[in-house]
């Protein structure tokens, strides 16, 4: 552990938990499994490549883990990949100190597929085949997809403009109990 710390730097680490809502502990641990997803030709590379970060236990199983990479990414060619800096954010945002504003902001980028600073009815199609699945078997109908839609957009399209807007989203999570303790990650 006292390589991983030393490899940081204690300047670096202070300025890593001022700027994000991990402790110490959590930022050495993200490292070292940071450190761990470059092979050892990849030592000298800067960012880890989208299709390892999706190998973590953390995020393969979760429905949205492309967008998170591609929501978190730095990288000037939009393929996913992380730097340690990007891979902070991300737990940063995904932790249990991270704010109702902070969570809810990365969870309507998350969720914004097409990057257009809305949630229209394409996103929200995508959010819930991403939801239930895309087989033959969870996929809803047209109809059904159609309906569900007109809902969440009825409960959550407060100027009735037809998309949900980033406040619009923040003020249904507002009203979701649940919201701040399942948006999380935990190394």
């Amino acid at each position: 552990m006292g390589t991983t710390a030393s490899q940081l730097g204690k300047d670096l680490l202070s300025e890593y938990q001022e700027l994000t809502f991990l402790t110490k502990q959590e930022i050495l641990l993200a490292h070292k499994r940071f450190s761990e997803l470059l092979s050892k030709e990849d030592r000298n590379l800067t960012s880890v490549p989208m299709e390892k970060v999706l190998s973590l236990p953390e995020l393969k199983s979760n429905p949205f883990r492309k967008r998170i990479c591609h929501v978190f990414s730095t990288s000037d060619m939009k393929d996913g990949s992380l730097t340690f800096e990007d891979f902070l954010d991300l737990l940063s945002a995904f932790s249990d100190s991270a704010t109702l504003e902070i969570k809810s902001h990365y969870a309507f980028r998350i969720f914004d597929f097409d990057d257009d600073g809305t949630l229209d009815g394409g996103d929200l199609e995508k959010l819930v085949n991403c939801l239930t699945g895309e087989t033959e078997d969870s996929r809803l109908t047209p109809e059904e997809m159609r309906q569900l839609i007109s809902n969440i957009l009825e409960e959550s399209d407060i100027d009735k403009d037809g998309t949900v807007n980033l406040s619009e989203f923040q003020h249904v999570i507002s009203r979701s109990p649940d919201f701040v303790s399942s948006f999380k990650i935990v190394l």
